[in-house]
């Protein structure tokens, strides 16, 4: 399925090395906030246009079909079952993109591109999003429907399509319309040449958490915790599953079998109000390792982190205190008495930054999922990143544990991230200098009590739950809360992964930052709405003598 599977001893374009580190998988927060879940409106742009919000990346290898690996990404946070008239399209007016990095330079080697196309037979005769029961994603019933192309590239190649024109799993309206959802999902699940399997279309977050974080850590003595506070809502899901060769160093997971992955979304530099665009694309959504945009970047940086590329990562030193001096440890020793780990923080720089490796002078002395590892990659090249790191090559687990590495299940997150993982209670454990001291800090071991979702998945690609059909009120506000988990929590690491009590110095990192729009094109918009708002103004002036509102 490859376009052109790359030459022995092809060079590639490199970024120079990045000298120090930038974000880590921090996740609790005092005080206000616009998080709410994993990049679910994180930021305070994209919390005004969700049908481009990334809220999760999942990448894991095939449990049933071995040498494939699948990837999930997430889109437009909280959507209410009962969200109608219009429901919850995909945008047409951007492309969704997964991309992946197998060299190590944080720039994509393989990236995969989909735009979505509306089919709208309502017209002026109905606000119906289906006029009767919807049997088939081509049943005459449903009155709207999209559809998407899919697009890649390889080693800087040029995009090539792969498939047009395939069928979106529509929103579930409710039983009355969607009397058997499961078959419009499995109508929309193709399989493309070259073994790709393909699905885009409403799915159950399969994010679970409790939020009450947010009320003083659980409110001071974890007494509010074990609540899914995202049962019941659905996301847009892009669902996609390729050979290991499509996405390796050189086609050989064999001896390259690290990958690092994340997913953006990229929109035109002017959007015109009532349709239309102008400009090249921009990005304007991001997402690598959940819950580090909401907890760790600053307000005043949120936005910005979406529209800069991993390559640059390395080059905001405003970012750079808050990682290797992270706050969060800080406060639940204030609040819980847990000793903070001594700063700096290099642990959680190399599980976040340049996966785990013992090539990158970390403290954590195991080779696991850093491009560092791969045979072929160039060391010289190498560029510290915000990535979610992919180790192809460790075998399936049979029974996952929810914490992952942590509890000795090197599947699990941060290698990567499976439907299943509790990477709540993993970053906690980690914030609190768990892959330090080689134990789980039993104080915190219950986590906030949210073990797994509150649906199941499925056992085949593309493995998320159905789309919820009901209101997440109907129970009178009253949501199940968290189910147990299948296995206790144990106490202590097996021996997967050691750590030294020494740690390196910190290196330092240069600063700059790509914004998602430029300062012209942005005085430019102001100027004409400007212009616009004072010639209307004129306009009703004249009309109405009475005017009392100045603009």
């Amino acid at each position: 399925m490859r376009a052109n599977p790359p030459r022995s001893g092809r060079r590639r374009t490199v970024a120079a090395l990045g000298l120090g580190v930038l974000l880590t998988g921090s996740l609790y927060g005092l005080g206000p906030s616009t998080a709410t879940a994993s990049s679910h409106r994180e930021a305070p742009l994209i919390a005004a246009d969700p049908a481009v919000d990334n809220t999760d990346l999942y990448a894991f290898v095939s449990p049933e079909r071995p040498g494939y690996v699948t990837f999930i990404a997430n889109w437009q946070p909280f959507e209410e079952p009962n969200g109608g008239p219009n429901f919850y399209p995909f945008a047409t007016d951007a492309t969704y993109h997964i991309k992946v990095d197998n060299d190590g330079d944080a720039k994509p080697d393989a990236e995969f591109r989909w735009k979505f196309r509306n089919v709208d037979k309502r017209g002026n005769s109905t606000f119906l999003y289906n006029n009767g029961p919807v049997t088939s994603l081509d049943d005459e019933n449903l009155l709207f429907r999209q559809t998407y192309s899919l697009e890649s590239k390889f080693d800087g190649e040029s995009f090539k399509t792969r498939v047009q024109d395939a069928p979106v799993a529509p929103s579930r309206v409710g039983a009355a319309s969607m009397p058997d959802y499961a078959t419009l999902r499995q109508q929309a699940t193709q399989t493309l040449p070259g073994g790709w399997k393909i699905f885009a279309g409403q799915a159950d977050d399969p994010f679970f958490l409790d939020l009450q974080v947010f009320d003083l850590l659980y409110g001071g003595d974890l007494s509010e915790t074990g609540q899914d506070t995202l049962a019941g809502y659905n996301v847009n899901t892009i669902a996609l599953q390729v050979p290991f060769e499509d996405v390796a160093l050189g086609g050989d997971a064999t001896r390259n079998p690290v990958v690092g992955v994340w997913t953006t979304t990229e929109r035109n530099r002017v959007r015109i109000a009532g349709g239309g665009s102008s400009g090249d694309r921009v990005q304007v959504s991001r997402l690598g390792n959940p819950l580090v945009n909401e907890v760790v970047v600053p307000a005043g940086l949120k936005d910005t982190f979406n529209a800069t590329r991993p390559d640059r990562d390395a080059q905001i030193p405003a970012l750079v205190n808050r990682v290797l001096n992270p706050e969060v440890p800080k406060l639940i020793e204030a609040i819980y008495k847990i000793p903070a780990p001594a700063t700096p923080r290099n642990d959680l720089s190399e599980i976040f930054l340049t996966g785990i490796t013992t090539k990158a002078g970390g403290p954590i002395k195991a080779d696991l999922n850093s491009q560092l590892n791969n045979a072929d990659v160039k060391a010289s090249r190498f560029t510290p990143s915000e990535q979610l790191r992919l180790n192809l090559t460790v075998p399936v687990a049979g029974q996952p544990n929810r914490l992952g590495v942590l509890a000795g299940d090197l599947q699990g997150f941060p290698n990567g991230r499976r439907l299943t993982d509790d990477v709540v209670d993993i970053e906690l454990q980690a914030l609190v200098g768990a892959a330090q001291t080689g134990k789980l800090v039993d104080a915190l071991a219950a986590g906030d009590a949210v073990d797994g979702n509150d649906q199941d998945f499925t056992g085949e690609f593309p493995y998320v739950a159905l789309p919820n059909g009901v209101s997440v009120n109907s129970a009178g506000g009253q949501r199940p809360g968290a189910r147990p988990s299948g296995s206790a929590t144990p106490n202590s690491l097996t021996g997967a992964l050691t750590s030294d009590t020494a740690q390196p110095a910190p290196a330092t990192v240069p600063v700059s930052y790509a914004a998602g729009a430029s300062g012209l094109g942005v005085l430019v918009v102001a100027g004409g709405l400007l212009l616009f708002l004072w010639r209307r103004r004129r306009q009703r002036t004249s009309a109405d003598p009475d005017q009392t509102l100045s603009l």
